[in-house]
């Protein structure tokens, strides 16, 4: 059984949750939307990064965590000349060492959208 964390991030209308807790693991999916609106943020491949990062580091500190406690990371680009974008903002959320990640390049995701993350964090056990 999982818990569903209230992060904040505006909700998404497919029927999914965004960020579930099970136990002391922590899963979140996300794309470049606005937390408030929920609308998509265009731009380029760096714009739509951090936004995802600051998506998932919102959602993980809600479910009681930090960026620092991720240990797998599945990236999806819709272009592979995006993933030296894509790394380059990486790099500013994450650091060595770095959480075990794929990435992998589809032919479309929803319109407008160049990046989605999947994210697994392990939470410290508590005091």
């Amino acid at each position: 059984m999982f818990d569903k964390i209230e992060t904040g991030i505006a909700a998404s209308k497919a029927p999914l949750s965004a960020t579930v807790k099970a136990g002391r693991i922590v899963r979140s999916a996300h794309i470049a939307k606005d937390p408030t609106t929920g609308e998509l943020i265009t731009g380029d491949i760096e714009t739509q990064a951090r936004q995802v990062f600051l998506n998932l580091k919102q959602a993980l500190n809600a479910a009681g965590g930090t960026l620092a406690d991720v240990v797998q990371i599945q990236a999806y680009l819709t272009d592979k000349a995006d993933a030296a974008g894509m790394n380059r903002v990486y790099r500013q959320f994450f650091s060595a060492p770095y959480p075990v990640r794929a990435t992998v390049v589809v032919d479309l995701l929803s319109d407008g959208i160049r990046l989605e993350v999947l994210a697994t964090a392990v939470l410290s056990p508590s005091p």
